[in-house]
Parts: C-alpha cells; structure tokens; sequence
C-alpha cells in the first residue's frame, strides 16, 4: 500500500517541475503563449485542458485491450475530441466570457499534444489509477505556469489581476501583453526552473 501510494504522488507530481508539460517537455506553447494575456483566460484554459486529460485518460486506460493497435490513434483523437466538444458547450453555455476569450484555442485542445501525447505514452500503457493521476498532475502543472506566465503579463502589461487594478497607468508595460511579452515572460519561466530544477549533465 505504501509503495502504491508513493508511486501515485510521483504520478501526481512529475507534472509540476519534472514533467512540466509548458517548462520541461515544452508542448502546448501555442496555447501558453496565446491565451495568457489575462489569468482569468487561463484558469478556463487549465479547467478545459485537465477536464479533456482526465476524461481521455480514463478512457484510453480502461480500453486499452480491447482498441487494436492499428486503429489506437485514430480512437484516442475520436475520444479526446468528444471530451473538447462536452467542455466547449458547457464553457460557451455557463462561461461564455472566458469561451470567447479563448475562442479557436477550446477547439483546438484536441490536437494538443500534451492530452494525445499523454494518451498514447502514458495512458495506453498503465493502469486506470495511474493514468487519472497523470491527468490530474498534468492538467494541473499545466495550469500553473499558465497561471503564473498570464499573471505576470496581465499585472506587467495591463496593470491588473483578475479585473483588479494594481498599477497606474505610466508604470504599465503593454509589450508583456502582447506576442513579444508571451515568449519573454515564458522565456524567463523555463530559465529560473533549470536554474532552480536542472542537473547539469
């Protein structure tokens, strides 16, 4: 039991600085770098992102040995599309502020490679339990350095966090809202994790 339970934290938290999606594994920076202008865009992002992870996961884990291998990627893009179709609904019927923020970037969360990656690498391959642990960890480390790259620009370049004002209006700077902002602001992220993560070869 407690092997077991060692082994499911380490799903969980690999997500998170070892196998951070965004900073270590660098996939899904078309999203990362296009919905953080604001945390609001992309706590939505992260809910739709680990919504779809988790769903697909189970899924794939709990069908892995009846889906014949030839035809494994094409049922693994049929599921995870069902899943972004269920979350692009609901976002636009109950959230349609943040669903029109994020606008092409909800549908496109089904050729993510993070979800499809975690599917046919992970998933496919381990057992129900570990497989939504994975999800969890994933979906959530995902979310977070979405969350702390849109904070830094949103504060930085429009003064403000989640509508809440904090700068005046000369101490702004608009570049780290716009396309130049994201890749620095992300830049910086993945320098202070392999300053404070990394081994040196």
């Amino acid at each position: 039991m407690a092997t077991e339970t060692k082994t499911l934290s380490h799903e969980f938290l690999k997500g998170f600085i070892s196998e951070n999606p965004i900073i270590a594994l660098m996939l899904g920076l078309c999203p990362t770098l296009a919905v953080t202008t604001a945390a609001e865009n992309a706590v939505g992002m992260c809910g739709a992102a680990t919504f779809v992870l988790l769903g697909s996961n189970l899924i794939v884990a709990l069908l892995k040995s009846v889906i014949p291998p030839k035809v494994r990627i094409p049922v693994f893009i049929v599921t995870i599309a069902t899943f972004v179709t269920i979350v692009d609904l609901v976002m636009n019927a109950f959230f349609p502020p943040i669903h029109k923020a994020l606008g092409i970037f909800i549908p496109l969360i089904v050729v993510n490679c993070v979800i499809l990656g975690r599917a046919e690498a992970f998933a496919s391959k381990s057992s129900v339990a570990n497989a939504v642990v994975d999800a969890l960890g994933m979906g959530l480390g995902f979310g977070l350095i979405l969350m702390v790259l849109a904070s830094i620009r949103e504060v930085l370049g429009a003064g403000s966090w989640f509508g809440i004002e904090l700068l005046p209006e000369n101490a702004k700077f608009l570049i780290m809202i716009l396309p130049p902002g994201a890749f620095l602001g992300l830049g910086l992220l993945m320098g202070i994790s392999n300053r404070l993560f990394r081994k040196e070869a």
